[in-house]
């Protein structure tokens, strides 16, 4: 299968990777010719630190942020994050405050909700939005969205990779993006080229990895 192409970029950091998968995928949104692979990024600790610490840099010294909101199974990623923003040993806006872990309920597939004891967590609060990635962008407008519809105040979105540098107005930092994979391509699934070529999807993608066909 075409998914058998595995391919693993390497950073100046020894525990940071790309892993990509080559082919033909489908989530409910799109289709691409690759799945990022970030399931140790999410589940490993060393991993999931240096994903923290190449995002890190984009708040610690300009933006506040009381809590961070983690999508599609970012907790641990995001705990990094918000132990490296509240540390001592660095010159930061958020040193030696807390910061909160949230995640969102999905309604309707569409829409996200927080139950009461979580609204005080986003109500008033400076919220950095943690994706896997943006692609798309309906997951990051529908946690924006949700933040506003709480009361709380958006202070940027970030994620592990990203196709666009904009989503919802707010400007997207991530650790990859395109440039990573100059071949790799994103579509409507309704008018994704493969598919019109007869090249039968490979796997099925969503936030908790894929499936082949």
């Amino acid at each position: 299968m075409a998914t058998s192409e595995v391919l693993k970029i390497k950073t100046k950091n020894p525990d940071l990777f790309l892993r990509a998968l080559k082919g033909h995928f489908a989530t409910s949104n799109s289709h691409s010719n690759y799945y990022i692979d970030v399931a140790a990024q999410k589940s490993r600790l060393s991993e999931a630190k240096a994903v923290a610490d190449a995002l890190r840099g984009y708040y610690q010294h300009n933006t506040i942020v009381d809590t961070i909101l983690c999508l599609d199974g970012m907790e641990v990623v995001g705990t990094c994050l918000a132990d490296q923003l509240t540390a001592g040993s660095y010159v930061n806006m958020n040193a030696h405050k807390t910061i909160y872990i949230v995640t969102p309920e999905s309604v309707n597939s569409s829409q996200l909700l927080f139950r009461d004891n979580i609204v005080p967590m986003i109500n008033g609060k400076n919220v950095l939005v943690l994706a896997v990635s943006v692609a798309t962008g309906r997951t990051v407008e529908a946690a924006v969205e949700a933040i506003k519809y709480y009361g709380g105040n958006v202070a940027g979105v970030c994620s592990i990779f990203a196709t666009t540098e904009e989503c919802a107005g707010y400007k997207v930092n991530s650790v990859f993006n395109p440039k990573d994979l100059p071949d790799y391509q994103n579509y409507s699934s309704h008018d994704c080229p493969m598919c019109k070529k007869g090249k039968k999807i490979d796997g099925l993608v969503n936030c908790h990895g894929y499936s082949k066909l």
